[in-house]
């Protein structure tokens, strides 16, 4: 099993549905992979054109446990007095890209426009990220890590 990082480069959202009848969205997006949730800020002057230009970054296994190679890309609409506003999801399926991240070191989807989607379906605008794998490499000298605990060369 190989332990890497994840890497998604989050760019930018264009034409992004208005959550709200009035006013303005404040957009922000929630990353999901195995459990693990990233946030990026809110980029409250964007409206439905937001840029981020953020990295958002996991530990990554692979092979790991289950088989849910996919990012969900949630992204929100953030509210100062009530519950923010889902707009839309986009779902990224990256085994492939951690096989060749495993199989040669690294490995890297450029960035690519993802559509955004309800929860019917309906097209909501489109999101920009890229997304890399690189595999962590070994520690050398300061020992072997066993479970999260390292085992020392000396004693």
């Amino acid at each position: 099993m190989a332990v890497g990082i994840l890497e998604v480069d989050l760019i930018s959202g264009k034409g992004l549905k208005r959550s709200e009848l009035f006013g303005k969205i404040d957009p922000y997006v929630e990353i999901h992979y195995k459990g693990q949730t990233r946030k990026s800020s809110v980029d409250k002057d964007g409206g439905r054109n937001p840029t981020w230009n953020e990295k958002l970054k996991w530990r990554a296994e692979f092979p790991g446990s289950g088989g849910d190679y996919k990012l969900i890309v949630k992204v929100m609409d953030h509210d100062t007095f009530s519950a923010d506003d889902p707009i839309g999801e986009a779902t990224i399926y990256v085994k492939e890209l951690l096989e060749m991240g495993v199989e040669k070191g690294t490995a890297e989807l450029r960035p690519t426009k993802y559509n955004v989607v309800d929860t019917d379906l309906s097209f909501v605008g489109e999101i920009l990220l890229g997304v890399s794998y690189s595999v962590m490499q070994d520690r050398g000298i300061d020992g072997e890590e066993f479970g999260g605990w390292k085992h020392s060369q000396f004693d």
